[in-house]
């Protein structure tokens, strides 16, 4: 069965949006403890492409299937992680690309290069970093993993974010600041 993307996330209410997040189903990595340790020979640059022995992986369901397994630890390396095996993954930016933002109502919806959607709020924190002449917004995805903002995204909040007066946004009762500390 072929995979389907989602609707374009401008079209989609909150309680859609809910929908399609609550019905991505998972892997349990949480759960998972591999004793087995190894490299994936598998890297993720920072324009979100993901490569494996140095060739580019251009199958986006191949890419969405190990974004699943996806983890980081307190240390900030990246690991796919399944029952058997934990193997290290090089990242040199983030994890995900946030490619779009939509504000509905006290949230923010956002899309990622793999198609998932993310609700900013506390368990999806945005995070600002860099300085004020190269900033950069990250946001909480699962499991440790960030996603950083792209300059479209990256303008979009911003826009919202002047919308309400000053440089920072809120979703789910949560507020984040877009200046670096």
């Amino acid at each position: 069965m072929p995979y389907e993307p989602p609707p374009d996330l401008a079209g989609l209410s909150l309680a859609e949006v809910a929908d399609l997040v609550a019905a991505r189903r998972l892997p349990p990595v949480s759960q998972w403890t591999p004793q087995a340790t190894g490299d994936s020979e598998m890297c993720i640059a920072a324009d979100g492409r993901w490569f494996h022995q140095g060739g580019e992986i251009r199958r986006p369901a191949m890419v969405r299937a190990f974004a699943a397994l996806l983890t980081r630890d307190p240390d900030g390396r990246h690991w796919l992680l399944t029952p058997a095996q934990k193997l290290a993954i090089a990242v040199e930016d983030a994890a995900f690309i946030a490619v779009d933002v939509k504000q509905a109502g006290d949230s923010l919806v956002f899309r990622l290069n793999t198609d998932d959607l993310v609700i900013a709020g506390p368990d999806h924190p945005i995070r600002a970093a860099g300085d004020p002449d190269t900033p950069a917004l990250y946001l909480g995805v699962r499991h440790g993993t960030e996603a950083r903002l792209n300059r479209s995204t990256y303008g979009q909040l911003a826009e919202i974010a002047l919308e309400g007066g000053d440089l920072s946004v809120s979703s789910q009762g949560a507020r984040f600041s877009l200046l670096p500390a």
